[in-house]
This record gives structure tokens, C-alpha cells and sequence, in this order.
């Protein structure tokens, strides 16, 4: 695999992003900003950064010969989603700087590597187990406790490719073999349900000449296991927001990954913090930070891909995100009442073009600004109530 000089590519150059949805999107909307030209590789020919971007290739996640055109003649790569084939970043790895690099994308994007990798390093997960058969998670279950998320190793994204063991009713072997057979009998990661008292969130950054920051910590709420709000700050104690920020930037520094890196952290009611999962990518969570740092994850993510110093990830203001799924658009005859919604004082609009909504599928946004946390919370949340 061939070496690139960390040199710095400058406005006018060409960044290439492997994806092309929202976080693509709002990405490339940053760089064009900054004077880059930019191109992306989807598997749709009119994917949400397509409409922003000077080209995009169409190619499949793991198809190489896309991956390659993709990279050719680009000054940098990076990427807004985490499944893309390992061969495939090999190839582009070979034609350009690719950010975040190979090896810490190819252990984040199957959650039995991340979660083992996690562990091994020392970093503090709950108790879990990798099971690759069902006869396996037989044992798992009970060892656990009982009650146990089950997590498929590779391809689960917002709720999909996880189920639920022993929540409802207590576990049996018919129910785990049931399990078993929804998440299509592939490695998986069992994980004990833990105490919570919330779900954090903290974006680390690290640039290709070993500069580390990372943001204020962001609280979280999931509904049917999809980001359904953040808000920063989090307002959790000040040790707690070091510890986790501490976590973040160690585990990116351990890594070697250069670019964003997004540490997704659960909060026990006893007060210990664990990691949960980790994404090399901007992440729905920091959304806010547009409106709230001095520095937005996607100009960050921009920064760290062309080789500038990092940007100030001070929190200037509260600020907060609600996301708008495709539920907000169907059994409706007119469109969401956007208007009544951004009548709300602080609050603004984000829609991502995606021309058909479906349920549980990210449409956009509503962001909004407050003199506190809850403020902001409040205002996105009453803004997407009066959408109808």
C-alpha cells in the first residue's frame, strides 16, 4: 500500500468522499465552503450529496472498480459511512490519502472485531460475548443475565440488524433460536442490558500529523433504537464530561485513525460510563454542533481529510437536533407544515432530498439555538409537534 506525505491540500483541490447521503452531504456543503471541489461514490446516481457535489460515481459499497475511479486524481479521501468493502478501501488507499485509513475502519465496521478490539485494549464495555452460533448464544443469554441485546457483527445501522432477548418475557431456548434466526444466523455480539441512567455521545478528531480534540459530550434519546434527539451540552457532572472526552481521544489516538471518530457511551445509574459502539464518521448526534461550536463536525471532518490544523470545538451556545424520519410524511395528503415549525424562535430547517420517504428513514432535521440546554431541546421539540 502506497505512503502519502502528509501534505496539506488546499482550497481548490479535490476531496473524494466514499458515500454520498446526509452526512456526505452536509460535508461536501462544508467544503464547498472552504473552496474544495468535491466527488462522491453512492450506489445511488441521485443520493442527497449528489445535488451539492461536482460528481458523483455510482458503485456499490464493496465494488472496487468504482472505489478506484472514485479516488483517481483526488487530493484526499474520506468517507460518511463505515461499510464499505475492505478491498475497496484498499484500492483507494493505494491511489490517494485515505482518512481514516484502512485498518481502523475494517475493525469498526464488524461489531464483534470493535467490540473485542474495545475490550483488549482496556477501554470499559459491559459484559458481552461473540457468538457465531446459535448453540452459542444459548450459553450467552443466561451467562448475561438474561436479558441481552443482540447486535449482528456486520451491516446493522439505526436499529436494524439488533434484537432484543428477554425484555418482554423471560428468555427460553425457543425464543433465543428465534433470535437467532431473525438476525439470519450470522456473528453476532450478545450484550448484557445494562442500569442506564443516559446514552452520551462524544466526536474525537485527529488529524494525519497526530493533533487530538474532541467535543463536549452530547446527551442522546433513542426511540426504537434510532436517534430520535440530542442536545448539547449534556449536562452531566464536569469529571464525567472529562472522562468521557478523555475516552474518546484515547481511543482515536489508539486507533491511528485520522479524521472524526464518534464514541457512543452509556451512563449507569451507579455512575460508570461504557462504550458502546463507535462510528469513523460525522454522526447524527453532533448535528447541533453547526449551530452550537465554533466549529461544525463536517468543517472538522474537512480539516482532518485536507491536513489543516484542527478547529475549535468550543461550545459557543446550547443547541439541539430533532430528526424528522419519513413517518412525519406519510398517511398525510400536504406536506409537513415547515412554516409553523420555523416560527418557533431559534429554529432551523435541514431536509437532506430524499424524494421518498419511507418509516424509520432520516429526511432531515430541525435544529434550534437557547439560553440553556433545555431550551433548545424544548424549541426543536415543539417545532416538530407543530409540523402536524
Amino acid at each position: 500500500m502506497q505512503r502519502f506525505e502528509n501534505r496539506t491540500v488546499r482550497p481548490g483541490g479535490l476531496i473524494a468522499i466514499l458515500g454520498g447521503g446526509q452526512l456526505g452531504r452536509m460535508t461536501a456543503m462544508a467544503a464547498r465552503t472552504m473552496g474544495y471541489r468535491v466527488r462522491v461514490m453512492d450506489p445511488e446516481a441521485a443520493c442527497p450529496a449528489s445535488f451539492v457535489v461536482d460528481e458523483t460515481i455510482v458503485g456499490r459499497w464493496d465494488d472496487a472498480d468504482a472505489a478506484r475511479r472514485l479516488a483517481t486524481g483526488a487530493d484526499a479521501v474520506t468517507l460518511e459511512i463505515e461499510q464499505i468493502g475492505v478491498d475497496a478501501l484498499a484500492q483507494v488507499a493505494a491511489l490517494a490519502p485515505l482518512r481514516p485509513g484502512v485498518e481502523p475502519v475494517r475493525i469498526i465496521q464488524d461489531k464483534t472485531l470493535q467490540k473485542t478490539w474495545l475490550a483488549e485494549h482496556g477501554f470499559p464495555v459491559g459484559p458481552f460475548r461473540v457468538v457465531t452460533s446459535e448453540a452459542e448464544l444459548q450459553e450467552a443469554v443466561p451467562a448475561l443475565g438474561g436479558r441481552v441485546f443482540l447486535k449482528i457483527g456486520r451491516g446493522g445501522y439505526d436499529g436494524r440488524g439488533q434484537v432484543r432477548i428477554g425484555f418482554d418475557e423471560p428468555a427460553t431456548e425457543a425464543s433465543i433460536a428465534e433470535a437467532w434466526k431473525a438476525l439470519g444466523e450470522r456473528p453476532a455480539v450478545a450484550e448484557q442490558a445494562l442500569d442506564l441512567e443516559c446514552e452520551i455521545s462524544v466526536m474525537a478528531a485527529r488529524s494525519p500529523a497526530g493533533e487530538v480534540c474532541s467535543y463536549p459530550p452530547a446527551r442522546n434519546h433513542h426511540e426504537n433504537q434510532i436517534l430520535a434527539w440530542s442536545v448539547l451540552p449534556a449536562e452531566i457532572p464536569h469529571d464525567m464530561e472529562l472522562h468521557a472526552e478523555g475516552l474518546a481521544e484515547a481511543i482515536i489516538s489508539k486507533l491511528h485513525l485520522e479524521g472524526l471518530l464518534c464514541v457512543e457511551i452509556f451512563v449507569t445509574r451507579d455512575g460508570n460510563l461504557y462504550v458502546n459502539e463507535l462510528a469513523p464518521r460525522p454522526h447524527n448526534s453532533y448535528h447541533q454542533s453547526e449551530r452550537g461550536c465554533v466549529t461544525s463536525q463536517f468543517e472538522q471532518l474537512v480539516r482532518t481529510t485536507c491536513n489543516l490544523p484542527l478547529g475549535d470545538t468550543s461550545l459557543i451556545t446550547p443547541a439541539a437536533i430533532v430528526n424528522l424520519l419519513g413517518d412525519v410524511w406519510l398517511d398525510r395528503e400536504d406536506e409537513p407544515d415547515f412554516a409553523a415549525a420555523l416560527a418557533v424562535p431559534g429554529v432551523k430547517l435541514h431536509l437532506y432530498e430524499k424524494h421518498t420517504a419511507r418509516a424509520g428513514r432520516k429526511m432531515g432535521h430541525l435544529s434550534a439555538t437557547g439560553a440553556t440546554a433545555d431550551e433548545a431541546l424544548q424549541r426543536v421539540l415543539e417545532a416538530k409537534r407543530r409540523l402536524g
